[in-house]
Order: C-alpha cells, then sequence, then structure tokens
C-alpha cells in the first residue's frame, strides 16, 4: 500500500509538473516593448561572435570600445552599436549577448548572430579569414530555436506565439561589395556580373535566406539597405575622384540592390509571407544626410575616421593600442568603416520614432504590432 500511495504521487507530480511546462510562456520585463530581440549582420552590427575566430576581422582590442563600459567586447567601434542602441530604445535593461555566448535561458531574450565580414554570398569576406555568412547565421539561428524549444516541453503553438512577436533585424550586403564585388584582385564576381546583375543574384539568395528565417518564427523583420560605402573614409583614401568626393560607381552599384530590397519588402508585406511586417530601414539615405548635414548633428568631421592610418585615417584601419581622436563625438566615423557610436545613437533614434528613413513603419510602430 506504501509503495502504491509513492507511486500514484510520483506520477501526478509528474503529470502537475508537465503541465506547467507545457504552459511555459515567458514574460518579457516591464517596460519591455518585445519579448526578445535576434540580430543578424556583419561588422556594423557585431557584438563579440569572431572574438574567437582566426579572421583580420577582430575588434576586442583598445582602442575599439574605449567609450563601451565593458571595455573592448568585439564591438566595430568606439561605444555601441547601432542595435546596442535600439535594444535601449525597445526597453532591454542589458545587451543583446552574441549567439557565441548565449544559450540556454539567455536565448529567450534574443541573440546576436551577427559576424564582421560576412555577407549574404559564401565567399564573400574570405580574404579576411574565418566569419559567419548570412546563410551560416540563418543555420545559427535554427539551432538556437531547436534549443529555446525544450522549455516550451513541445507546444509549438506558445513556441511560435512566443517568436512571432519578437523583433529581428538583419543587416547585409556591405561585405558582398567591399570584400567581393569591388575587390578584384581577389574575387572574379565583378568579371561574371554586372552591376544590375549581381545585386539580383544577392537579391535573390536573401530573399531565400529571410524566407528560412519566416520560417523559423520571425513575423517582426528590420532589413536594413546598405549604406552610403562609397563615402566611408576606406574608399576616400583610395579615391581620386575629379567631380565627386565620393566614389560613385560604388554608389551606383549598391543603388540597384537597395532598390530591389525595397520592393523586395514590399511583396513579402504584400502576402509573400503570410502574418509578417517587414520594415525597411535606409541606411543610405541616413548616411547622406549625416554627412552632407554634418554640422547640425554636431560632426565637424565626416570624411575621416577617429582612429586609423593614412590618408583620411582610412588605408589601415584602427590598430591595436592606438590612440584615437580626443572628440569622438564630433567624428562621424569611428574608424576606416564604422561609424561612431554617436552617429549609431542618432540613427537608432530616428529610426525608433520617425519615419525618416523606414518604410511603410517606423520600428516603434512594429514593436507594438
Amino acid at each position: 500500500m506504501k509503495n502504491f500511495i509513492c507511486t500514484f504521487m510520483c506520477i501526478c507530480l509528474s503529470l502537475i509538473a508537465t503541465k506547467c511546462l507545457s504552459q511555459f510562456q515567458p514574460r518579457p520585463p516591464e517596460g519591455q516593448q518585445v519579448p526578445c530581440f535576434f540580430i543578424f549582420g556583419d561588422s556594423l552590427v557585431d557584438n563579440g561572435n569572431n572574438n574567437g575566430i582566426i579572421t583580420l576581422a577582430r575588434a576586442n582590442y583598445r582602442p575599439y570600445g574605449i567609450d563601451f563600459p565593458q571595455g573592448p567586447t568585439g564591438r566595430f567601434t568606439n561605444g555601441r552599436t547601432y542595435v546596442d542602441a535600439l535594444a535601449q530604445l525597445l526597453g532591454f535593461r542589458t545587451y543583446i549577448p552574441p549567439y557565441s555566448r548565449a544559450r540556454g535561458l539567455d536565448l529567450l531574450r534574443g541573440a546576436n548572430f551577427a559576424s564582421g565580414a560576412a555577407g549574404i554570398r559564401e565567399e564573400t569576406g574570405s580574404n579576411l579569414g574565418a566569419h559567419t555568412s548570412m546563410d551560416a547565421q540563418v543555420t545559427n539561428f535554427g539551432n538556437a530555436v531547436q534549443q529555446m524549444r525544450r522549455f516550451f516541453r513541445g507546444d509549438n503553438d506558445s513556441m511560435n506565439s512566443y517568436l512571432n512577436k519578437c523583433i529581428y533585424y538583419s543587416g547585409m550586403a556591405s561585405n558582398d561589395y567591399l570584400n567581393n564585388y569591388f575587390m578584384t584582385d581577389f574575387y572574379s564576381t565583378n568579371t561574371q556580373y554586372t552591376p544590375k546583375a549581381f545585386a539580383s543574384a544577392l537579391l535573390q539568395a536573401y530573399a531565400r535566406q529571410l524566407t528560412q528565417l519566416h520560417s523559423l518564427g520571425a513575423r517582426k523583420v528590420i532589413v536594413a539597405a546598405v549604406g552610403q560605402i562609397g563615402c566611408i573614409p576606406y574608399e576616400l583614401a583610395r579615391f581620386n575622384g575629379n567631380n565627386s568626393r565620393c566614389n560613385d560607381k560604388i554608389n551606383d552599384a549598391i543603388m540597384y540592390f537597395n532598390s530591389g530590397l525595397k520592393q523586395l519588402v514590399q511583396n513579402f508585406n504584400g502576402g509573400q509571407l503570410p502574418g509578417s511586417k517587414f520594415v525597411y530601414l535606409d541606411f543610405y539615405q541616413s548616411s547622406e544626410d549625416l554627412a552632407t548635414n554634418g554640422k547640425s548633428f554636431g560632426f565637424d568631421v565626416v570624411d575621416k575616421g577617429c582612429c586609423g592610418v593614412g590618408r583620411n585615417n582610412g588605408q589601415i584601419t584602427c590598430l591595436p593600442l592606438q590612440e584615437p581622436c580626443e572628440e569622438r563625438g564630433k567624428y562621424l566615423f569611428w574608424d576606416a568603416f564604422h561609424p561612431t557610436e554617436l552617429a549609431n545613437i542618432l540613427l537608432a533614434k530616428v529610426s525608433y520614432n520617425s519615419q525618416s528613413y523606414t518604410s511603410p513603419i517606423n520600428i516603434q510602430q512594429l514593436a507594438m504590432l
């Protein structure tokens, strides 16, 4: 009789525990507008995923992170990245962790899968060493979803409902131009494709990757256009144009991709990916505005890196222990490629609460859906 009672109690406790776990639905802390935030991209938003791999695309050394509370973490700027600032605006109390360090329950609040030198194409960035391409980032997200699934005890409806409420950011293709198409000594894509055909090939692959994210639960998605990379210090240090400050050849090629990406967003929102809402983030226009009207934003220097070597501080990017400029708030660019923390914060604020650079809605409105 005693054994029967013990067995009966164990069964009851097991059933109660299973029922509780099957109804598990984590709730975001008060003030946090979405339950989680997942990030895909390159060095503009990487926060440490490249630290442990063999690559030149690393930033886990000073003076990177000189204005970040934790110092050099692998962020390719002096302080916060765009997605760091955006996470704060969305109410997250701490920064979204890199996927390389996010495990278990951490994943329920999001993860950053971005990798410096990464692109849409698999070979992009290989001139710099190892990296995690967009295809691999999507695979990593799929693995993360599998890890999270155990917290929902097989309740796929609850799991999908949870993931559907999260915000997803994807910013890709800068390296497909910088470290592929326009790096003719290392890649042959420039001879294989016209600029228009290359953009089409990128968009076809990117549409597939974003569709895979949708199949894994992504519904509220921000996709960023490629910025005006023909005007970054790296390009200005190499370009000798007679009639233009910037390399218009690169900027013109990017426009094919950006216009196609905007159309892709419209197609996704038009029913191609049911239940989703995509926001197009016009980083090209925002970067152009910041450079053109730099003084009004407090930027005295818009054509040189705060840290770097050579012409425009853009011939060689920021070196270990190099002394950067003192007044970092007056520089639009931190190094040869990346904006300063202040530029990131300004872009995060304007894209969050206005439609100056977002369509069809802003990010605050996306979070509220």
